[in-house]
């Protein structure tokens, strides 16, 4: 763990009850008189000496704080089409920690439409992951209503989709990718994009849309 979040970080001091005391101190094995890092959700790292500690409670002392903000390089926001979301949710840390910034969800015509996303859930797991990698804020998660309303909103955005005339590629510029559900676009989805603004992957092989999604991280981020 890399710093705890708590919405109170900034005061003084701190009093730590519930799973934040129950994660220090039984599962890291903190110690009165040792150090930890905590954030509030901005780019302050700051540092408290754990001065009592108890069973049920643990009281905290302020002692530094240093602006320090933890984020990847350039941007990549993921436009995806819904799929399972238990299939989402085991990726997301990993997409966390390659840094991207943003995922938008929406539905395709081969979408699986009898989930609904948790997004409370969702925000949680982004939460512990961010703590364990570092990262200052967690990626931003958003919905909206179809692919019609994802590229109104953003227009430059590119079609990861059989390509052997463009390859994705790592690149220090902004970028937007929008990823199919299983089964891939329809052809009327595809017939939206210009021959440029579609791109693929330089492998053989078929990606379910959850491996696709940590392949473009991966090649666009690391």
């Amino acid at each position: 763990m890399q710093y705890l979040y708590h919405p109170d970080t900034g005061a003084e001091s701190l009093q730590l009850t519930g799973d934040p005391h129950r994660y220090l101190f039984k599962v890291r094995r903190h110690r009165a008189g040792e150090q930890v890092h905590l954030r509030s959700g901005d780019d302050t790292l700051y540092t408290y000496t754990i001065d009592t500690l108890d069973k049920k409670t643990a009281h905290l002392t302020l002692t530094d704080q240093t602006t320090l903000p933890i984020h990847a390089a350039h941007t990549l926001h993921i436009g995806w089409c819904q799929i399972d979301p238990k299939s989402i949710e085991k990726v997301l840390p990993i997409l966390n920690e390659m840094g991207v910034a943003q995922l938008t969800f929406f539905p395709c015509a081969r979408s699986q439409h009898n989930f609904r996303l948790d997004h409370a859930r969702m925000q949680k797991i982004l939460l512990n992951s961010s703590q364990q990698c570092g990262r200052t804020r967690p990626m931003i998660l958003d919905e909206v209503e179809s692919l019609e309303g994802f590229l109104n909103a953003y227009p430059k955005a590119k079609l990861l989709h059989f390509s052997k005339d463009q390859t994705l590629s790592c690149t220090r510029e902004d970028t937007t990718i929008i990823l199919g559900p299983e089964g891939g676009f329809s052809d009327a989805e595809v017939a939206r994009f210009t021959p440029e603004q579609i791109v693929g992957l330089d492998t053989p092989m078929i990606l379910r849309s959850e491996s696709a999604a940590v392949a473009v991280a991966a090649r666009v981020l690391v």
